[in-house]
């Protein structure tokens, strides 16, 4: 008598589904969108602030913050820098190509905290795709908001990504966007300074603002010093914390810090919660 192979289980947060490449967009030189479509089943939608695990078949997969807007379902919209072999495969993906995606993982922007108060997205680098679907789901939803303030940072003018965007952003009469780089060039004829210098001239009011901030850990560090000598008080700030993340779920360690497991329950905190972490230098 043959043997009848039980039918495999629902898929979990381990099996990647297949995804198809809809669009790829060079967005600078070493970074690219994708906007993915499922080939079949489709993972849960996501959130503003969570992440996916994409992979590149034959060669392994990376955590990637979702780009888009988070109401454009079941499209998946992922920016991502060619630093790394995963990245690298990624960036390269065609129209057509098939990538694995498992998701998604990880909490959300807390926007319920910005309702009637103004909010304040400071972005270094990488760190503006993270936040661009906070600011999405916050353009649609701008009549419940006091304020909208866009603060970004990028080493030199090649590097800032969505410019565009930017631009439209800022023609807008209901939100203020600044841009500033490290370095400029001889065509640059904005700001020269490191994002935290847009801080303390932005027009916020910090006694009813919220903020929401994403870039390298130390460009955090010195802008929630900034908006704190702005009045912002640590419980209504929030980071992004990106420590290499493996497995999505918890289980591998990757993502340790301290007691917390990022991948889990990250990668989000609020400033007050995370800081005695952040300033243990072994960690």
């Amino acid at each position: 008598m043959a043997t009848v192979a039980e039918p495999l289980a629902a898929y979990g947060a381990m099996v990647p589904l297949a995804y198809t490449v809809a669009r790829s967009r060079r967005e600078n030189h070493d970074n690219w969108t994708l906007e993915l479509e499922p080939v079949d089943a489709a993972i849960d939608p996501i959130g503003p602030g969570q992440f996916d695990m994409l992979y590149a078949f034959g060669v392994g997969e990376v955590p990637i913050s979702n780009s888009g807007d988070p109401d454009r379902v079941p499209t998946l919209v992922h920016t991502i820098r060619a630093v790394g072999p995963v990245t690298k495969a990624l960036c390269a993906a065609r129209p057509g190509d098939v990538v694995g995606v498992r998701g998604p993982f990880g909490n959300q922007w807390p926007l319920h905290e910005a309702v009637g108060r103004e909010l304040v997205l400071v972005g270094g680098g990488v760190g503006l795709p993270p936040l661009r679907p906070a600011l999405y789901k916050a353009l649609a939803h701008r009549d419940e908001l006091a304020g909208l303030h866009v603060l970004y940072g990028g080493r030199t003018p090649r590097d800032l990504l969505f410019t565009r965007e930017l631009e439209q952003w800022r023609a807008r009469w209901d939100v203020t966007v600044g841009v500033t780089v490290d370095a400029g060039d001889a065509d640059w004829r904005g700001n020269v300074g490191v994002v935290t210098k847009l801080i303390p001239g932005a027009s916020f009011d910090p006694a009813n603002s919220v903020a929401f901030v994403v870039g390298p850990e130390i460009m955090m560090r010195f802008t929630a010093r900034a908006l704190l000598a702005r009045g912002l008080p640590p419980e209504r700030i929030w980071i992004s914390m990106e420590r290499t993340m493996r497995c999505g779920i918890g289980l591998c360690g990757h993502c340790q810090l301290g007691p917390t497991l990022i991948c889990r329950d990250g990668p989000i905190y609020r400033l007050d919660e995370i800081t005695p972490l952040l300033e243990v230098p072994e960690l």
